[in-house]
């Protein structure tokens, strides 16, 4: 198993309880074919460029250990959550 880091934006007019649900689903999405080590949320930040119209997102890190297959699948749930305006997931070990 590699080890992956993704970080997400979130739309910042998701509340509280909203980051909530959308953290609980990728950590189970994770656990369920690897190993969460941590999750950051790392509050709204102010962004270089405006995405879908919005200038600040909310910030939310995930690490954890998974097989390259997971991947796939994890940014394929990234990208159809209405929620997530952007995210990257960088590889670890290299």
């Amino acid at each position: 198993m590699n080890k992956y880091e993704s970080i997400i934006i979130v739309n910042p007019n998701v509340d509280e309880e909203g980051l909530k649900s959308l953290e609980e689903k990728f950590t189970g999405l994770i656990n369920e074919n690897g190993k969460l080590e941590s999750v950051e949320n790392m509050g709204k930040k102010k962004l270089a460029y405006e995405i879908k119209k919005f200038a600040e997102g909310t910030y939310l890190l995930f690490n954890f250990e998974a097989k390259p297959a997971l991947i796939a699948e994890l940014e394929r749930n990234f990208r159809i959550t209405d929620e997530v305006l952007k995210f990257m997931t960088v590889n670890k070990n290299d």
